[in-house]
């Protein structure tokens, strides 16, 4: 090769590593792998401006166009910027490639095979529930989607702490509560003996519930006027009247059960996944104890699978 094509290829190659660089785009990237590496903290806009060594007014466009986009989410109250759900659906994406994806897919299709249901995954991502997973059941009427997300406060969320130690649930019912209202102590902690015997927990939500979670899907609390809190508050049901267990049913009856969910544990004995067999039909209880035997089964083979293990094992 002539030094003339010596010299054209190396400008040729300067060129591209020049052409791959982007400034502006490195500042969004910068953002978002500082907010990453600390999933639990939130930050205000000088903070990051000056942890990251840029201008405010480009923190700012950056941080707008990221949580227009889902990517982030701003608390409306002290103005800090945390992850949003955005990058759950780009997560979920790539985590098809890694093991946890395809272990609880496989899993939970074949209980989609079994009931004719939709099946998903979820747990708690920051201080919000996302649903990480869903098999079966696509379209619109869908009772979850992949990248929904809930706040994580009481009334909403006992299922993520329900399995696990008795101080994960009195951490979540300190937390500020999503709508105004008060849980009944003696009522659950009365459903937490019975599903931790059960192993599951089976929920009948009223209509007004389930327009209720539709409605804060996405939703976070501080958000609402307090009006509308207020008008939310009286669709919620006690724990009491919606978590059904087989003892709940007369002889031959048959009540409405919208889900059935079981826990799946981390290598620590603490929840990870809450799996969710959406049933939305009639059963007696017999119905619901194989409905549950077979869910408990299904997320003690993901636990496995993942490395995890019940607490006590």
């Amino acid at each position: 090769m002539g030094r003339r094509e010596t010299e054209a290829l190396a400008e040729s190659a300067a060129g591209a590593g020049t052409a791959r660089r982007s400034p502006p785009t490195e500042r969004v990237v910068q953002v978002l792998d500082h907010l990453v590496a600390r999933p639990g903290v939130r930050f205000g806009l000088s903070e990051l401006a000056r942890e990251l060594d840029l201008s405010k007014p480009t923190c700012l466009g950056i941080l707008t166009a990221l949580t227009d986009a889902g990517y982030l989410i701003r608390d409306p109250v002290d103005k800090t910027y945390g992850l949003g759900p955005a990058l759950i659906v780009a997560g979920r994406a790539a985590q098809r490639g890694f093991a946890s994806g395809p272990v609880a897919r496989r899993h939970l299709a074949a209980l989609v095979e079994e009931f004719g249901v939709m099946c998903s995954a979820s747990a708690v991502v920051g201080d919000r529930i996302a649903v990480l997973d869903v098999v079966g059941g696509h379209g619109t009427a869908a009772a979850a989607r992949v990248g929904e997300v809930y706040p994580f406060a009481p009334p909403v969320g006992l299922m993520y702490v329900l399995w696990d130690t008795d101080e994960r649930i009195e951490q979540w019912l300190r937390r500020e509560p999503t709508l105004p209202v008060s849980v009944d102590r003696d009522d659950l902690w009365r459903i937490v003996t019975d599903c931790r015997r059960a192993g599951y927990l089976a929920e009948s939500l009223t209509p007004g519930g389930r327009r209720l979670y539709a409605l804060m899907a996405g939703v976070v609390s501080h958000d609402l006027a307090p009006e509308m809190r207020e008008m939310l508050a009286e669709l919620v049901t006690s724990p009491g009247e919606r978590v059904l267990t087989p003892d709940a049913f007369a002889a031959g009856e048959k009540r409405a059960v919208n889900l059935v969910a079981a826990p799946a544990y981390d290598p620590d004995g603490h929840q990870s996944l809450v799996l969710t067999l959406h049933l939305e039909r009639e059963v007696d209880a017999a119905g619901i104890e194989r409905c549950g035997a077979a869910l408990v089964a299904v997320a003690d083979a993901i636990t496995v699978d993942l490395g995890g293990r019940r607490p006590g094992r």
